[in-house]
């Protein structure tokens, strides 16, 4: 797997820092019709602590007016706005947009309810940044939203792909790699659902800080399997896949819980979102595999000392990424 330096060195020219492969969170608008000309507004903007957020904000049509005042606050490095607005005639037909997301790499995740309960879910991105209220929103709009976030967070996810590209370059069998991929699959799905759905959670910072150790213990146990070695994890691959997948399931969770998901959407919505992380899983091994065979096929080999850049630098950013996130929760105590 020579080739894959060039993509790991590709990875890790994103860094800006170890905890940036949770940075790019989408915002959540969420507008609830409580009367014929009133709504409840909820705005959940990405924030660092309690001081700094992005600057996005939400900009309502004309005539839209604030029936109290609004109220702010910060909470979980995300800044909360709650706002009571009433517009004569209602919302539908009518074009909101968020300001400041042009210049942004976030998205923002939109849902409004309107008085029959009938919802319109759907993503604004930097090059979408307004959108019009239905009166009769599609059907598959939930289902193609959450597809959508899936695929972005696995993408954006840093830590999880280092993940997936380190057992890609442990598993040299095909049938072996396919039912190790399968295994990871299985147990995060597993944990995504049980966390979504309230049944178990792990607190966040320590959950970061066990995802970077599951990437650091890759590193070594690559090398081991480029000189002969041989332990459980290169004999059996899937089962080491399988019990580090359960603790990134919790990470896509809590990536999936920051969305401001509605509880009257949370089977479809939980579906969706692990459909997409797995379509993004799955074009990303698909993407290292090809490369590697395109290599292969036009006999282009790397020089000793690059081929081993892939396992070293798996190793190398787990141990940075865990001491930076073990380090962030003695600081802050564990929160």
């Amino acid at each position: 797997m020579r080739l894959i330096s060039f993509l790991l060195w590709l990875i890790a020219a994103t860094l800006v820092s170890p905890a940036s492969a949770h940075e790019v969170r989408p915002a959540y608008l969420e507008l609830r019709q409580t009367a014929p000309d009133t709504y409840s507004l909820l705005f959940k903007v990405p924030a660092l602590g309690d001081q700094y957020r992005l600057g996005l904000s939400v900009v309502m049509p004309e005539g839209t007016d604030d029936v109290a005042p609004p109220r702010a606050a910060f909470l979980d490095n995300t800044h909360i706005q709650w706002r009571t607005l009433r517009h004569k005639g209602g919302l539908v037909g009518q074009q909101i947009s968020i300001d400041g997301l042009s210049a942004t790499l976030t998205s923002v995740l939109v849902r409004v309810e309107d008085l029959a309960g009938t919802v319109q879910t759907l993503q604004l991105t930097p090059t979408k940044t307004s959108f019009a209220v239905e009166a009769a929103p599609g059907a598959g709009e939930v289902f193609i939203t959450y597809v959508r976030l899936g695929v972005e967070h696995i993408l954006l996810g840093i830590d999880h792909l280092l993940f997936v590209l380190g057992l890609v370059l442990l598993v040299k069998n095909r049938w072996m790699l396919v039912k190790t991929i399968t295994a990871f699959t299985v147990a995060h799905s597993i944990t995504l659902a049980l966390a979504t759905l309230g049944y178990a959670s792990i607190p966040v910072p320590p959950l970061n800080a066990a995802i970077a150790l599951s990437i650091l213990f890759l590193g070594p146990e690559i090398v081991r399997s480029w000189h002969g070695g041989s332990s459980l994890t290169i004999r059996s691959p899937w089962i080491v896949a399988f019990a580090f997948g359960l603790l990134h399931g919790f990470g896509f969770a809590s990536g999936l819980a920051q969305m401001g998901l509605p509880q009257t959407e949370i089977p479809m919505a939980l579906l969706s979102f692990n459909v997409g992380v797995e379509f993004g899983q799955l074009g990303f091994v698909a993407l290292v595999l090809f490369l590697e065979r395109s290599f292969r096929v036009l006999e282009i080999a790397w020089p000793a000392p690059i081929a081993a850049i892939p396992a070293y630098a798996v190793g190398s950013l787990g141990v940075f990424w865990t001491i930076d996130r073990v380090v962030a929760i003695s600081i802050g105590g564990g929160a």
